[in-house]
C-alpha cells in the first residue's frame, strides 16, 4: 500500500499540520496509518503530544542499519491519541553526516520499512525542509509526494527548488516515484496574494492542484499545541472539515495513479 512522503524544500509550510490531520481523517475512514517523523525538529513527534526526548527513535533504528545489525521499527511505534507513530529525536541530526559514508546509504529507510508495508495501508512520512540524505531517503522510499504549502510567494519558489532534487532522485533512484499533488494550507480566498499563487499553481502544475484548500483556521493550531488531531480537539471545525476533504480527493488521487 502507498508510502507518501510529505515534503517542501520550506518550513512553516503546514507539512506537520497536514501528516497528523490526514492520518487522522484517514484513520476515521476506517485505515490503519502510520506516521514517521523523518525531521530531527521532532515537530511531528511534538505535535502529537510527545514533548520529552524520546529514546529510542528512529535515529536509533538507522544507526543500527548503518553498522550492519537488523532493524526492527515495530518495536519502537508508540499509539499517541489512536495513531500509530515512529518518533524522531534531536539525535537524527547527526544522521545525515553518519550516513554519508554508508553504503547504499539512499535505500536505508526503503529496506527498513519493507516488514512493516503490508501491516499499514498508508504510511506518511513527514520530511525535513530541507533536501539531504534524509529526505532523500523518504523519497527512495515513498510510491507518491505530496506538497503542503502557504499560497506566498517564496513557498512557491521552494516548490520550483524541491521538483528539480525531486527529478534527480526519480530518475536515478526510485522510477516508480509520483508527485500526487499540491495542497494550499492557511489559505484565505479573501486574500489577493493567495489567490495569485493559485492561479500561478494550477497554471504551473494544472490537475496535481488539490481542489480541496485547508482554510486558515485556529483551532488547527490549538490542536497541535494540545498534542491531539483537529478530529479529536474540534471535530466541527473549518479545519477538520477540510482535512476529511483533503483525505478523500487523496485516495480518489491515489486511485487514479
Amino acid at each position: 500500500m502507498p508510502t507518501i512522503s510529505l515534503a517542501i524544500q520550506k518550513g512553516g509550510s503546514g507539512k506537520t499540520t497536514t501528516a497528523v490531520n490526514l492520518a487522522a481523517a484517514l484513520q476515521q475512514m476506517g485505515h490503519r496509518v502510520l506516521l514517521i517523523d523523518l525531521d530531527p525538529q521532532a515537530n511531528l513527534t511534538q505535535a502529537m503530544g510527545i514533548l520529552e526526548e524520546v529514546e529510542p527513535s528512529i535515529y536509533h533504528e538507522f544507526q543500527k542499519v548503518a553498522n550492519g545489525k537488523p532493524s526492527d521499527l515495530s518495536a519502537i511505534i508508540l499509539q499517541q491519541n489512536g495513531l500509530e507513530l515512529i518518533p524522531a529525536s534531536l539525535e537524527l541530526a547527526g544522521a545525515e553526516l553518519e550516513l554519508v559514508s554508508t553504503y547504499g546509504r539512499e535505500q536505508l529507510l526503503s529496506r527498513m520499512l519493507k516488514p512493516l508495508k503490508k501491516e499499514y495501508e498508508y504510511i506518511l512520512i513527514d520530511c525535513p525542509p530541507a533536501i539531504g540524505m534524509l529526505t532523500v531517503n523518504s523519497l527512495v522510499a515513498s510510491d507518491f509526494v505530496l506538497m503542503p504549502l502557504q499560497a506566498e510567494f517564496l513557498p512557491l519558489k521552494g516548490v520550483m527548488s524541491f521538483l528539480r532534487h525531486f527529478e534527480k532522485v526519480r530518475t536515478t533512484l526510485n522510477k516508480k516515484l509520483k508527485v500526487l499533488g499540491f495542497v494550499l494550507t492557511r489559505y484565505d480566498n479573501r486574500k489577493t496574494m493567495n489567490r495569485s499563487v493559485l492561479e500561478q499553481l494550477i497554471g504551473a502544475y494544472g490537475d496535481k492542484v488539490f481542489q480541496t484548500r485547508i482554510r486558515t483556521n485556529i483551532a488547527l493550531a490549538q490542536a497541535q499545541e494540545k498534542g491531539v488531531d483537529i478530529f479529536s480537539f474540534a471535530p466541527s471545525s473549518n479545519g477538520a472539515q477540510d482535512y476529511m476533504e483533503l483525505a478523500r480527493e487523496l485516495l480518489e488521487k491515489i486511485s487514479g495513479n
